[in-house]
């Protein structure tokens, strides 16, 4: 059992890389739109108001965070062609389709049953509980009922994709029955969840008054639970009633009452008081965006294999500025939430303990998640107002402890974190660490590979269940493992074999993609489809 369990996290992990491959490109480019928009710069330098720069600027900005605002339909996507064993490029195309079929489900039996929340509000639909994706408001599962529906698709196209009927029937056959299959999935899927999901929402709202009613530990509560909840998009729930009610303060200003976190550091910030009110740690979420992933990346870069530090340095990065500038964190948080989840709960732990530091030592620096603009409002309030000073100390604390805590997690545990995923297998008796060349050039674009010496040596298309790869390496299951001939797969330029049971891994280095794609193209030549 215990194996067979492992076997499911090592092929999740796999999977999950498949969608966060595109996420390092779209941080290092984000970083450019971030800074060219960034309010606080362009006061400064008044040529980036120059309508070209602005321009380029806003639009990078606005398009990436448009991916990143669908990450979920990123993940379904991504997910159901990771899992398919064939024909992945239908697989993806109906986990895009069961999951319009899926919102529109959603949205469906909320208006139905009259729980269609009014987005028209100062707010709109913040603090709801729903969102709008794809232009269709639904139930808020954010990026975790994408990833369930992908999972369910994958596995639904693998199940059904080789159904055969006869007669009239014939049309409705292979793929075009799994997506008959995804409909009703898909529907099912988005019901249920209109009528499961707000009991998770209602569990969570009824946490914010015991968060408001803790202290210290309601604030580490507070802290803990924004962060632990992203993946399932409901650390709106946590943040907002905080940010924008009542329940995050009150200020009487004259004859008007402000209520919310939010607009009383604002209102603040313009009036002559000596130190900012409690309420502005509620708006603290943004403290270790700004200073702990920084600890977060350099433990995912020092920790990386040799051979891949470098391809981690350049993933990882542009990932950590987007969060220290942007305060956008999606990207960085989905390499390791659900590959390390240990990893990921120690990482709202500490989230949690630096906001209740922060009022420990009275510290009312305003920490919105964006270094340069925070920076500048403090500096602009004052060091009495804010005591920022030990606000960047705290931060520098939580840097060193982000490093050394994940750094001995990772190791301690061989946890599979950003440039450790494909370097050591191990066996039932021994550990086989082999050392790969990523530079190393095996084929060459314009004369091939000896992809037949390769299938010979898997042995033949009858013995592949699957094939996938990751950066360096060909990995596939076959059906026998006295099949393998290592000879025959040595005639093509490699840096290693490795065998894990079934599972069997040929280190290509770099342009592994081609290889696999070149593969491929052979079996559906030979007639195989595999």
């Amino acid at each position: 059992m215990k194996k067979k369990i492992l076997a499911l996290l090592e092929q999740f992990a796999k999977v999950m890389v498949q969608p966060l491959m595109y996420l390092s490109v779209a941080g290092l480019i984000m970083v450019v739109g971030v800074l060219l928009t960034n309010q606080q710069l362009v006061e400064a330098l008044p040529f980036l108001n120059f309508f070209p720069i602005k321009l380029f600027g806003t639009l990078i900005y606005d398009c990436i965070m448009a991916v990143i605002n669908n990450l979920s339909v990123i993940f379904v996507v991504g997910i159901a062609a990771a899992i398919a064993k064939k024909q992945k490029n239908h697989a993806g195309l109906i986990g895009l389709m069961s999951y319009i079929m899926y919102l529109t489900a959603s949205n469906t039996t909320l208006k139905l049953t009259g729980n269609l929340a009014d987005s028209g509000g100062m707010l709109g639909l913040i603090g709801t509980g729903q969102s709008t994706i794809l232009g269709i408001q639904n139930l808020d599962m954010s990026v975790f009922g994408g990833i369930i529906l992908g999972c369910l698709c994958g596995y639904v196209f693998n199940k059904t994709c080789d159904v055969k009927f006869k007669g009239a029937f014939q049309i409705y056959s292979g793929f075009k029955f799994s997506f008959a299959c995804m409909i009703f999935v898909s529907m099912g899927f988005g019901v249920a969840s209109t009528y499961l999901w707000p009991f998770a929402q209602q569990g969570i709202s009824a946490l914010v008054m015991v968060i408001k009613d803790s202290g210290n530990f309601g604030l580490f509560l507070y802290g803990f639970l924004e962060r632990l909840l992203i993946p399932t998009g409901l650390h709106h729930l946590i943040y907002t009633p905080f940010q924008f009610t009542d329940i995050g303060g009150v200020l009487q200003v004259g004859d008007t009452v402000i209520a919310g976190a939010y607009p009383i550091v604002m209102a603040e910030m313009q009036m002559p008081i000596e130190q900012f009110s409690s309420s502005i740690y509620y708006m603290a979420t943004g403290f270790t965006k700004m200073f702990g992933y920084i600890g977060i990346g350099a433990a995912f870069i020092y920790t990386a294999h040799k051979q891949n530090k470098a391809k981690t340095r350049a993933i990882i990065i542009p990932l950590v500025v987007t969060a220290c500038l942007a305060g956008i964190t999606e990207p960085l948080d989905f390499m390791f939430a659900f590959v390390a989840p240990v990893l990921y709960v120690i990482h709202a732990m500490i989230a949690g303990i630096f906001i209740a530091l922060l009022s420990i030592f009275e510290v009312t620096a305003f920490c919105g998640g964006n270094i340069v603009s925070s920076t500048i409002m403090n500096v602009l309030a004052g060091v009495e107002k804010t005591s920022y000073p030990t606000m960047y100390l705290l931060g520098a604390i939580q840097i060193v402890l982000y490093f050394v805590i994940f750094t001995f997690v990772i190791k301690k545990f061989n946890l599979k974190t950003p440039g450790r995923e494909d370097e050591v297998i191990e066996n039932e008796d021994e550990t086989i660490a082999v050392e790969t060349n990523e530079i190393k050039k095996v084929i060459q674009k314009d004369t091939g590979v000896n992809v037949k010496a390769i299938l010979d040596g898997l042995g033949g298309i009858d013995n592949i269940n699957t094939i996938e790869n990751c950066f360096t390496r060909l990995r596939v299951n076959i059906k026998q493992i006295d099949l393998l001939d290592e000879t025959m797969i040595n005639k093509t330029k490699n840096s290693g074999i490795i065998k894990k049971d079934n599972d069997i891994q040929i280190i290509y280095g770099l342009e592994v993609a081609d290889i696999r794609t070149a593969l491929e193209a052979y079996i559906q030549e030979i007639g195989g489809n595999k």
